[in-house]
């Protein structure tokens, strides 16, 4: 078994607050919008939004051969500070090869415009399984390439969020 964390940071042209109002709190309805080959629907199970929300994320078919959902618990939402903090709790890699993952994502303001934008992932995998450093950076790069496709539709629509 292994546990870890992973850090990665990315400098954005927008604002922080927009950022989090189409990632976080209108995820439910953006993610489905700009990917609707990867996401099919983002469906509340629970909760109203705030800490203890739990919401399945459902995948189309050509997303991924691995899972097709992933159910997600917000375990922090603030927005003073623009720090997101959830867990997944079924589906998605879970049972694969980990047992446990939970980000922590912040939006932080740059005074020359944009954000920086900081996501950190904790894991724990199976008792036996592999640590795959290959897998944590292709991981990292569909993330970033998810924040550019993200930032690219932000400005081109810049009276959104």
């Amino acid at each position: 078994m292994v546990t870890g964390t992973t850090t990665t940071e990315r400098v954005s042209k927008v604002e922080a607050k927009r950022l989090w109002s189409a990632t976080v709190k209108d995820n439910h309805n953006f993610l489905p919008k700009i990917w609707p080959e990867i996401f099919s629907s983002v469906t509340f199970l629970e909760g109203d939004e705030g800490a203890g929300t739990i919401k399945q994320f459902n995948f189309t078919p050509a997303a991924t051969k691995e899972f097709s959902y992933v159910k997600e618990r917000v375990d922090e939402i603030d927005e003073e500070k623009l720090v997101y903090k959830y867990a997944v709790i079924e589906g998605g890699p879970l049972g694969n090869n980990l047992i446990a993952l939970s980000y922590e994502i912040k939006f932080v303001a740059r005074e020359d415009g944009g954000c920086l934008i900081t996501r950190t992932s904790n894991y724990e995998t199976l008792p036996g399984a592999q640590f795959d450093e290959g897998k944590v950076k292709e991981l990292k790069e569909k993330m970033n390439a998810m924040f550019e496709k993200v930032e690219q539709y932000l400005l081109s629509n810049p009276n959104l969020y």
